[in-house]
C-alpha cells in the first residue's frame, strides 16, 4: 500500500480532532517569542536546551516533518527564516494559519522527510525535525538528505521513539500488561491482516519503530557528528514507568563534511 498517502490522509483526520500535535501556537506564544521568551520540544515534554539551537537571528531553518502551526512560527518569531516540510497539507494549513494571523514569514512546502531534492545542498543553517520518523519506513534516506541540505557546520536537532515502544501487544499494554509480541525493527505492516486491516479503518498513522543502529548509526553513517543527547518519558505508556520512551539527538555537519553512507 502507500504507506505516504495513507498517512497524509490520516494526519488530515487528526488535524479535524485537534491531536495535541496539530493545534497552533497562540498570538500570545508567538509574542513571547519575538521577545525572546521561548521553548521548543523535540520529544513530547522536555524542552530542548537552548544552547542546542545557536544564533537564531537570520538563520535559515528547516522544519522537517513538522507541521502544524507550531514549531516553525515560534522559530520565524525568534528570528529564523523558516521552511516548513511536511507530508499533510492540514497540518500545513496551520502554520499558514498562524503566519497569516501573527504577520510571520514561512516558506510552506508539502513533500516527504526523505525527499528533499527541491532544496539545494547546504540550504540550511539548523534542520529541526521533530518526532516524526516513525511513520516512514526507512529512516536512513531522512538522514541522509538532511544532512544534503544543511551547510557545512550546520545542526539536526532530531527527536525519535525508543524502538522499545513496539515490543509489546497493544491490546494487552491498553490493559496495563506489558506483553512482548513483536520485533525490532517493527512494521504496523507486519500486523496480521485483520489487525492491519481495523488500523486502517479506523485511520490510523501507520507507523514503524526503527532500530537504534538506523536512528543513531543512520545520523553518524552519512557524516553526522553527535554532540547531544537527551531521553524523555511520556505516560499514558506503562513502559514510560520503567524506561524513556523517546530520544533527542543534537547532531553536527563537520565543516568539510561528504555523505558516507
Amino acid at each position: 500500500m502507500d504507506v505516504a498517502e495513507h498517512n497524509r490522509r490520516a494526519w488530515n483526520r487528526l488535524v479535524e480532532g485537534r491531536n495535541q500535535w496539530t493545534v497552533p501556537v497562540s498570538s500570545e506564544q508567538i509574542q513571547a517569542a519575538r521577545e525572546g521568551r521561548w521553548a521548543l520540544v523535540l520529544t513530547p515534554t522536555l524542552p530542548v536546551p537552548r544552547e542546542w539551537f545557536g544564533e537564531l537571528a537570520g538563520a535559515r531553518v528547516l522544519c522537517l516533518a513538522s507541521g502544524g502551526g507550531q514549531q516553525a512560527p515560534i522559530l520565524a518569531a525568534a528570528g529564523a527564516t523558516v521552511t516548513v516540510l511536511d507530508n499533510c497539507p492540514k497540518q500545513l494549513a496551520q502554520d499558514r494559519l498562524v503566519a497569516d494571523r501573527d504577520g510571520l514569514q514561512l516558506r510552506i512546502e508539502q513533500g516527504l522527510m526523505q525527499d528533499l531534492s527541491r532544496f539545494d545542498d547546504g540550504a540550511f543553517d539548523l534542520v529541526f525535525h521533530p518526532v516524526s520518523n516513525v511513520f516512514v519506513p526507512q529512516v536512513r534516506p531522512v538522514w541522509k538528505e538532511a544532512f544534503r541540505v544543511l551547510r557545512p557546520g550546520g545542526t539536526l536537532l532530531s527527536g525519535f521513539n525508543n524502538p522499545a515502544l513496539y515490543l509489546f501487544d497493544e491490546e494487552e499494554e491498553l490493559r496495563g500488561e506489558l506483553v512482548v509480541r513483536h520485533k525490532i525493527p517493527y512494521s504496523d505492516l507486519d500486523l496480521p491482516k485483520e489487525k492491519l486491516d481495523a488500523r486502517i479503518a479506523r485511520g490510523e498513522p501507520l507507523e514503524f519503530g526503527h532500530t537504534l543502529d538506523d536512528q543513531i548509526g543512520g545520523q553518524i553513517a552519512v557524516g553526522f557528528v553527535i554532540t547531544g543527547f537527551f531521553e524523555d518519558r511520556h505516560p499514558p505508556s506503562p513502559l514510560a514507568e520503567h524506561l524513556p520512551c523517546f530520544i533527542a539527538t543534537r547532531a553536527l555537519k563537520p565543516a568539510q563534511g561528504a555523505v558516507s553512507a
